[in-house]
């Protein structure tokens, strides 16, 4: 059974009762590939990051959440995006249904090892034609779109 549900432009969407702020990390390696972890709530690829706890910034959360779901302790070096999409609705099996939020900060490997996570089934570099096929989300398809096109502007939306 899913725990997590998204919606993307759905009029059946649940109404949102939360709005959390999170983060993910996008990282590349020496040969372009892209960091994925393929998600254990949805079963779709993502990146990996999560959401913020009291006492911690939004770097220090992705941070955080990348070396608890991939293994890999990283340095924040950049932004891609500020995600604030209303018609990206994330409905949990306990009943919370979340708007998004997520900022989307381009980071480096700095040490550690890749490690499969609780969160996680799989957690690899993939290349990004390999990903044309998989499952992910539209909202992560668009992250990769805009990494993809090079902008020299974080995405403002």
């Amino acid at each position: 059974m899913t725990k997590r549900r998204d919606y993307y432009r759905d009029p059946h969407a649940p109404r949102p009762n939360n709005l959390v702020p999170g983060g993910s990390a996008l990282i590349i390696d020496g040969a372009g590939a892209i960091l994925m972890q393929r998600r254990a709530d949805s079963g779709n690829w993502s990146l990996p990051g999560g959401t913020m706890e009291i006492g911690e910034t939004l770097e220090q959360c992705v941070i955080r959440e990348t070396k608890e779901e991939t293994g890999l302790d990283i340095e924040i070096t950049g932004l891609l995006g500020i995600y604030t999409d209303p018609a990206h609705v994330i409905a949990y099996a306990d009943g919370e249904v979340r708007q998004e939020f997520n900022i989307t900060y381009y980071a480096r490997v700095i040490g550690g090892h890749v490690t499969v996570s609780d969160e996680s089934t799989d957690v690899r570099f993939l290349h990004p034609r390999q990903l044309r096929h998989e499952p992910i989300h539209e909202t992560v398809r668009l992250r990769l779109r805009h990494h993809i096109e090079g902008r020299t502007q974080p995405y403002l939306g």
